[in-house]
């Protein structure tokens, strides 16, 4: 096991990250911005190094700077944690080069899984279901246009390289299709620097189901059941649970074996999530599902399988980077009762969801059996404008779906968040 990693990022998953990392011995070093001197993680890690001024630009997006406050301070091992460099495979290459350890998947299957066009091709070659669609080279407009009239409307337009809801259109009627195929070329460049788009099948009474995937360096590949993600706002995720509701045991394994597939046709080593898109109408039916893209990291949400499972994401991420096998075999992995997590985020529902920046004059979180929160903020905090807009992750178990519901109406009641406007 390493002696020393440094986490390249900042907030809740830093603070995640050095939880775990510091009960098993293993020292952590932040690194942090202007605007998060006096951030949670700093004061958690046992060192930590400024890298630059508050926007991600010249900070945490500095991989460069944050390899030379590894080498600098003795780190063998950079955690990513999600967002900003975690799933850039130039980074990847740059820890690797530096002679250090990259704690995640290698650079070649955060290239597979990077587009979600050539993802999709070889996922249908390794047998995994994906949703009828158009993958071609070929982008001009009345390739395109005859492409979705071929897979049939409603379609969803979707930039290759897209992510976050950005560069993707749903068209219903053949009339609008040139114009968001248009939109979707421009957003897709703005974004992602790459106007590439494919068009899929739009399924009308959609669920988004994923499946927690581990990958280790000794051929070993396992699930770890279903999140039900399906509670979107904006294409962003806002409640997840698990298990998935109305999941049967015959979906459960034909989505488990699919994930796995999906894992082993590249390689994969580390915490993935592999996310599917489900047919909700009439139930979940074992034919009903389809890929939909591969996360190569640990997700937001991966606190509720952990809730279920008992397993510590974080912790198995760190033995496999170190070259140990996972703790687990399939069969030893199982579920008990039901999880939900719920983001707060600092937004302001009254004003569109606008985001609300500032000084939280009083935080006081809920506790008791079955509930957590994972967070970085605390009194007298400010929020800065230069980040994501999640506050926090309430996430609540109990042996029962209605005790789940019951106990998280009980903990959002009692939660106080005053100073900025929150969801």
């Amino acid at each position: 096991m390493f002696d020393t990693i440094l986490i390249a990022n900042r907030g809740e998953i830093a603070c995640r990250v050095i939880e775990t990392a510091q009960k098993m011995g293993v020292r952590c070093v932040a690194v942090y911005s202007d605007a998060d001197a006096g951030a949670k993680h700093v004061a958690m890690a046992d060192a930590a190094v400024h890298i630059g001024g508050s926007a991600p630009a010249q900070s945490y997006l500095r991989g460069d700077v944050i390899i030379q406050a590894a080498l600098g301070t003795g780190a063998q091992a950079i955690h990513p944690g999600y967002g900003f460099l975690s799933e850039n495979p130039e980074f990847v290459d740059a820890v690797e080069a530096a002679g250090l350890v990259f704690i995640g998947p290698s650079s070649s299957a955060i290239r597979a899984m990077g587009l979600k066009d050539a993802a999709k091709d070889l996922m249908a070659q390794a047998g995994v279901p994906v949703v009828p669609g158009y993958l071609g080279a070929d982008q001009d407009a009345k390739v395109m246009a005859t492409e979705a009239a071929r897979i049939g409307y409603p379609v969803m337009i979707k930039a290759r390289a897209g992510g976050g809801g950005k560069g993707m259109r749903l068209v219903e009627n053949p009339a609008d299709f040139a114009d968001a195929l248009t939109g979707a070329q421009r957003e897709g460049q703005a974004s992602f620097g790459d106007p590439v788009c494919l068009i899929e099948k739009y399924i009308q009474s959609p669920r988004h189901i994923e499946i927690q995937v581990f990958g280790d360096s000794h051929g070993n590949v396992v699930h770890m059941f279903e999140r039900d993600c399906s509670l979107q706002r904006r294409h962003q995720k806002v409640i997840e649970e698990a298990p998935a509701p109305g999941m049967t045991d015959t979906l459960r394994a034909a989505m488990g074996k699919a994930a796995v597939d999906a894992a082993q046709a590249i390689g994969y080593q580390g915490a993935g999530t592999v996310e599917f898109i489900v047919d909700g109408s009439g139930g979940l039916r074992d034919d009903g599902f389809w890929f939909m893209e591969m996360n190569t990291r640990v997700q937001v949400e991966h606190t509720i399988t952990e809730q279920i499972t008992g397993v510590d994401i974080v912790r198995e991420q760190l033995r496999i980077a170190a070259k140990l096998p996972l703790s687990y075999a399939q069969e030893h992995i199982s579920y008990r009762g039901f999880a939900l997590q719920f983001r707060v985020n600092a937004e302001d529902p009254k004003n569109d969801f606008l985001p609300s920046f500032g000084r939280i004059s009083h935080y006081y979180a809920p506790g008791g059996p079955g509930v957590r929160v994972d967070t970085a903020i605390y009194t007298g905090y400010d929020i800065p404008p230069y980040f994501d807009s999640m506050c926090l992750k309430l996430v609540v178990w109990a042996l029962t779906w209605e005790e789940a519901i019951a106990r998280a109406e009980r903990a959002i009641d009692d939660m106080r968040l005053h100073g900025i406007r929150t969801t």
